[in-house]
């Protein structure tokens, strides 16, 4: 009998590699050293070939001064507010604005994050200390861990999001795992959406246990409880440092009174309530934009064990169920008590549990996981709240568009066949184009294409292509398909195929309707976001030695940059604008812009990376390469004649 699939596929891939390695007690271990290293923000260590960075959770106080921060805790800013001077936009890949989204519409709001902790670990990329060890970790590593307890944790997360899109301007594959304990939430729904979208979700795992109210502060608005979350922050922070074999007994451990306590997690609890009703809604999305929201995976722990689970909604829900079965007096106290929890989440540990004792048992594999997850959450079955989480559980399940990623990509290639014979039609368009008596070739024969019904017929083509492209897409970021599904080679060859021989069919509508006069030329103002999304894939792929050693004996079938008619056409603006120019300061730019694309251009023809039509007798690129010789011709013989002509 076939294995049944996991009901929490890539949640619980992350949750059985921290079961079974030492990632997660190394990771508290430099937690609890750098919280005792409170001045310094930050340590770093190698174990092995793991880098390891693990932030404080007692830096909140090098933020700002504490009434500011306080009457501003909640507050949220975007993201690419970077600081000033800050000109290198650190998140530049996940704040990418004016990009459509794979359903055509405009993506939904800013990516914000909390505006206090931004400020925090801005401030500690800028130190040279933190460049130093950072530089060295990823030299040194072949994997990397960030990791920060409390608040420590937040600025962790912001590590890592700065350092993924690092490694990703500069093409690295060196992996990278966020591990967070304890830490308050980050940013707000658009925020969860581009780290989905950049395929990041499985690079952070979060362990939140039962009865900790941190990880649920930021659902309530601080504001009219400052006084309470200062006396709250300072306890925490001093508790950490005395308990550090350095400061054991030197420093005083403060005391928040029963009443308090109460107070505050009736408080939080109530609108940790409230959050989960609306992340439930249907009309959420008009709301929750401006609310915290978590995004990656989620280990909860308790006494009983552990489960880990990745959808958001899910996530809040949980968040709630656990917390709201809470005594008042853990609320607070259980923030500092990771260590037992960390210690007890192992593979030995999860074998050793007991199951189902004295229960009916489950007649289904799936409802005994579900009931073992609820299990591990600490949630009796007698409890009100297990019902609600069971159907919390279920959600999470059902939110896996009740296909596998498998066997969605199964059928997306099913799909891929479906749509093959238009592109293969657009082959035979290039072919006949190559053959015609005008020798335009492909690019110029579809930009001045008639009402022919040929014509009309490779048009549709080349929307129905972007439409299954655009569809493949939006499935890879809502985690519909495997999360190696980008460097799969079908689909990677796939992409980098239609792109060759879709993306100047797209230039050439582009100038034919004349959007270049009105938004500006295609490179900067029109090229669509899946045809970046397919170089990127390219790039990544894994290259075998002979590709980077092969010599071609013959143009190209398809020209190897798919963007080579928007530069020409860019060229062929500048060379007219040299003809009709008076003022002779801007010539020199000018003219540095023709010789390089005309260098560039003569490059990619000599090493026959362009198709024949590029060299078709009355091609945009020939004219223009006539009209360019002509013009120096020109000046060559009447210099006094200037650069007009």
């Amino acid at each position: 009998m076939e294995a049944e699939a996991s009901p929490f596929e890539s949640s619980e891939l992350v949750a059985s590699l921290l079961a079974s390695t030492p990632l997660l007690s190394d990771s508290w271990r430099l937690c609890s050293l750098a919280n005792a290293a409170a001045p310094s923000g930050f340590v770093s260590e190698r174990i092995g070939d793991v880098g390891y960075f693990a932030f404080s959770a007692c830096s909140i106080q090098t933020i700002t001064n504490d009434s500011e921060y306080y009457s501003t805790c909640r507050n949220l800013v975007p993201l690419d507010s970077a600081g000033p001077g800050d000109g290198d936009r650190p998140f530049a890949v996940l704040t990418k604005s004016g990009n459509s989204g794979m359903n055509g519409k405009e993506d939904e709001g800013a990516v914000m994050v909390h505006a206090g902790l931004l400020r925090l670990f801005l401030s500690l990329r800028s130190s040279q200390a933190f460049q130093d060890q950072m530089l060295a970790l990823i030299n040194g590593s072949k994997s990397i861990v960030i990791t920060g307890h409390s608040i420590g944790g937040t600025t962790a997360s912001l590590c890592a999001l700065w350092l993924l899109c690092y490694l990703q301007s500069i093409s690295s594959t060196l992996p990278v795992l966020c591990i967070t304990i304890g830490s308050p939430l980050l940013g707000n729904e658009s925020l969860s959406r581009a780290i989905l979208r950049e395929r990041w979700g499985g690079n952070f795992c979060h362990v939140v246990s039962k009865y900790d109210i941190m990880p649920r502060l930021l659902f309530a608005p601080l504001e009219s409880c400052t006084r309470q979350l200062h006396f709250l922050l300072q306890y925490w922070q001093m508790s950490m440092l005395a308990s550090s074999p350095r400061n054991f007994g030197q420093l005083p451990v403060l005391q928040l009174g029963e009443e308090e306590r109460v107070q505050l997690f009736s408080f939080v609890s109530h609108y940790n309530l409230l959050v989960s009703s609306v992340a439930q809604a249907e009309a959420r999305e008009e709301k929750a934009n401006s609310l915290y929201w978590p995004f990656g995976n989620y280990l909860f722990c308790s006494q009983e064990g552990a489960i880990c689970v990745e959808n958001a909604a899910s996530v809040i829900k949980m968040m709630h169920l656990m917390f709201a079965t809470a005594d008042p007096s853990y609320c607070i106290d259980d923030h500092l008590n990771y260590g037992q929890y960390v210690g007890m989440i192992s593979s030995q540990f999860l074998k050793k549990k007991s199951l189902f004792q004295g229960e009916v048992i489950p007649e289904s594999s799936y409802e005994a996981g579900v009931a073992l997850a609820l299990q591990s959450s600490g949630i009796s079955q007698q409890e009100p709240a297990a019902g609600p989480a069971v159907d919390c559980l279920n959600m999470a399940r059902g939110m896996r568009h009740l296909r596998t990623p498998s066997l969605n990509c199964a059928n997306l290639a099913i799909r891929l066949s479906k749509v093959t014979p238009y592109r293969a039609q657009i082959e035979w368009y290039m072919v006949s184009c190559d053959k015609s008596d005008e020798q335009l070739g492909y690019y110029d024969s579809f930009k001045r294409r008639g009402s022919s019904k040929k014509d009309h017929k490779i048009n549709m083509n080349r929307l129905l292509l972007s439409g299954f492209w655009n569809d493949v897409l939006r499935m890879l970021e809502n985690n519909e398909l495997p999360h190696d599904f980008n460097k799969r080679g079908k689909w990677v060859n796939g992409s980098q195929f239609y792109k060759l021989l879709v993306e100047p069919l797209d230039i050439a509508e582009y100038y034919r309707s004349g959007m270049h006069r009105i938004k500006g030329h295609y490179l900067k103002h029109g090229r669509e976001r899946r045809f970046e999304i397919f170089d990127r894939w390219w790039r990544e792929r894994e290259v075998g030695p002979e590709e980077n050693t092969s010599v071609r004996s013959k143009f190209a079938g398809l020209t190897q940059d798919s963007c080579f008619w928007a530069r020409v056409e860019e060229a062929r603006e500048c060379l007219a604008n040299v003809r009709s120019e008076t003022d002779v300061r801007k010539l020199p730019l000018l003219w540095e812009s023709l010789n390089s694309f005309e260098m560039y251009a003569t490059r990619l023809v000599d090493r026959k990376e362009v198709s024949k039509d590029v060299l078709a007798k009355n091609s945009s690129y020939s004219l223009w390469v006539e009209e360019l010789r002509e013009l120096k011709s020109q000046m060559q013989q009447n210099p006094s004649f200037g650069p007009k002509v």
